[in-house]
Formats: C-alpha cells, structure tokens, sequence
C-alpha cells in the first residue's frame, strides 16, 4: 500500500511540475509580447520624431533600427517558447492522464480488496450461524 501512495505521489508531483512549466512558458511568452509592443512603439515614436520611416534610408535613427532588431529577436525567441509551451502542454496532458489511469486502476483494487473482505466476513458470519 504505501509503494502505490509513493507512486501517486510522485505522479501527482510529476503533473505539478508540468503544470509549472506550462505556466512558466506562459507567462514568459505574455512578458515578451508586451516587451515587443512596447519596442514597437517606441519604433514609431522615433519614426515620428526624425520623420524617416524607410529603414534604408542612411539618415534612419540607429535607435529604431536597434528597437526593431531586438523586436524581431524576441518574435524569434516567442515562436520557439512557442513550441517549446505546444510540447509542454503535451507532456502535462499525457501525465495527467496516466495520473487519471492509476488512479482508476488504484481505486479498482481497492474495491476489490474490499468486496473481497465483505466477502469473507460474509463467510465467517454464515459459518458461526
């Protein structure tokens, strides 16, 4: 009995773990959406500021072309935090699952275990009659 309590345990500790590192990419993901907004407004305040909105242009600020180069460096890293949560949530799913199916399983042979019981009482009561 207490091996199998072990075993839950650790299952369920296994679905919090991957429940944190859903939640984890999560916020992560939020956080690096609100820093690209704010870049790009911070791109077209400068833009607005020098009038020069052509990227090409020598007279564009370097400020907003360092903006738009870290902005596009944090959509590179959202896009793989990305797929690294779509895996995250994948592997959380399936060990809430197998959490599901043990304990189901566990619960099955405890009511066994307990039918079986009753049944033996059941026997020692009609044998003392």
């Amino acid at each position: 009995m207490k091996a199998r309590e072990t075993v839950m345990r650790l299952k369920r500790r296994e679905v919090d773990e991957k429940a944190r590192k859903v939640e984890d990419l999560e916020r992560i993901i939020r956080e690096f959406d609100t820093m690209v907004l704010d870049l790009e407004r911070q791109i077209q305040l400068e833009e607005d500021r020098t009038g020069i909105r052509d990227r090409n242009n020598v007279s564009y600020s370097t400020f907003a072309k360092a903006a738009a180069q870290r902005r596009d460096n944090l959509r590179t890293s959202t896009d793989g935090l990305r797929e690294q949560l779509a895996a995250a949530v994948r592997e959380r799913d399936d060990m809430i699952e197998n959490l599901a199916r043990a304990t189901a399983q566990a619960e099955g042979r405890e009511e066994q275990r307990a039918l079986g019981r009753r049944r033996s009482d059941r026997t020692l009561t009609s044998a003392h009659r």
